[in-house]
């Protein structure tokens, strides 16, 4: 049985080194457009099983795949376009609570568990100075919601409700509990 992460992003690879279990990393080519006319729950959800469903894999194997958006006063935010696309998502951000969704989905042979993890989070006010030099950093470029809670917007967070590392980019206790869940299962 191998482990597989369906994903580029180095943070998931990170915090699939928290669960002390040999894996591999396959990048799922797929077309990550979200319907806007379906619920964000819904669609993290199906974008994360169609990472993981595009992956090359054994029936024995373990798949892991997620999707992850910041939704704020009804907008979805994914990866900044360009550095005036992060600098609006900043500042919307700013002084507001928002949510963290990620699809989250495990797949083993015929078995396969797919779900959503929320965390709430309060940002404090920023200033238009912060905003930029946040921006000069480059960090916020490849980030939903232009921010990385483990970077330098740890500074922007004044309350988080739920799993940190779901910000990070994968609930890694849920995760968790899956994987045994799925594995003792067989």
């Amino acid at each position: 049985m191998e482990v597989i992460l369906a994903s580029q992003s180095p943070r998931r690879r990170e915090l699939m080194g928290l669960l002390r279990i040999p894996f591999t990393v396959r990048v799922a080519d797929i077309d990550e457009t979200m319907d806007f006319n379906r619920p964000v729950f819904d669609e993290v959800a199906r974008i994360s099983r169609k990472k993981a469903e595009a992956v090359a894999r054994k029936p024995e194997d373990v798949v892991i795949a997620a999707d992850t958006v910041v939704v704020c006063q009804g907008q979805v935010l994914g990866k900044p376009k360009d550095e005036q696309d992060a600098r609006r998502m900043l500042e919307l951000l700013s002084g507001r609570a928002h949510q963290v969704i990620t699809g989250l989905t495990v797949l083993k042979g015929n078995k396969c568990v797919v779900c959503t993890e929320v965390t709430d989070i309060l940002f404090r006010d920023l200033s238009q100075a912060e905003i930029q030099a946040y921006i000069d950093t480059k960090e916020p470029m490849d980030k939903a919601g232009a921010y990385g809670i483990q970077g330098g917007g740890a500074v922007f967070a004044q309350r988080l409700v739920g799993d940190y590392f779901n910000v990070v980019g994968l609930p890694v206790c849920r995760l968790s509990q899956i994987l045994k869940q799925i594995t003792e299962d067989a």
